[in-house]
């Protein structure tokens, strides 16, 4: 999976920040000619559909299984980012039950909550805590006006006293039976798959289906780098052309 550490860019990422739109244009071009029309196909189609407006964040979950499925839903739901917290708990994701959606999911750890919390409000996030609260909303509810972030905790004890504190909202599932509590993996799949239907329904002043211009052409270039057999280096001898 994609581990993004801004303080230490990737060779390609350094690449695309001092490349203007028509650079990028013409190096997608080059480089998508390395892959078959069906692939190129369905990166063309999928990226437009990816969204920054909602980003998932994971505090702590350490079953490897809960980790990659978390990751899938988020691909099928078209949520390109994942921030992850391990104050205590590194994120592995078992790779039989993500199955290839680590590679079109990008993630970003964080050491600790409020180093986490720091980032995203810089980012423009609101951060929701998905937890039963006394000023809670339902999920069917929650305004998806602005920017949010979703946060979940891990799958014993759920989030830390501090994730909560520190929370701008709450936010919670409704549910009718003797359990008390969703799985992590099935919290984040019923989550998103309403708040990404309402987003992708309502017209909102801070819609951004597509992602403007150059982050779409920056998704796809790196996409393709995953695609194409040592691919970053591929597209980096191909901007030197």
């Amino acid at each position: 999976m994609p581990r993004i550490d801004p303080s230490n860019p990737s060779p390609l990422a350094q690449l695309l920040v001092g490349l203007d739109t028509a650079q990028k244009e013409a190096l997608y071009e080059a480089a998508s000619q390395l892959v078959s029309e069906n692939r190129r196909a369905l990166i063309d189609r999928i990226a437009p559909l990816r969204t920054r407006h909602i980003t998932v964040v994971l505090e702590d979950v350490y079953q490897s299984h809960n980790a990659a499925a978390v990751l899938r839903s988020c691909d099928c739901f078209g949520i390109q980012d994942v921030h992850v917290v391990e104050a205590n708990n590194p994120f592995n994701p078992a790779g039989d039950v993500a199955v290839g959606s680590s590679k079109w999911v990008d993630y970003y750890p964080h050491p600790d909550i409020q180093s986490a919390y720091k980032e995203l409000r810089r980012q423009g996030y609101r951060i929701v805590a998905t937890t039963p609260h006394t000023n809670d909303t339902l999920i069917t509810d929650l305004d998806i006006s602005s920017p949010l972030a979703l946060i979940f905790g891990t799958e014993l004890t759920g989030l830390s006293q501090q994730a909560i504190d520190l929370a701008d909202e709450y936010v919670k599932i409704p549910m009718y039976g003797f359990t008390e509590s969703f799985n992590i993996s099935v919290s984040v799949a019923l989550s998103l798959f309403n708040l990404t239907e309402r987003l992708r329904h309502q017209t909102l002043p801070t819609n951004d289906y597509p992602l403007p211009t150059n982050e779409l052409l920056d998704l796809k270039l790196h996409w393709l780098a995953q695609t194409i057999r040592d691919g970053e280096q591929v597209l980096l001898k191909l901007a030197e052309k």
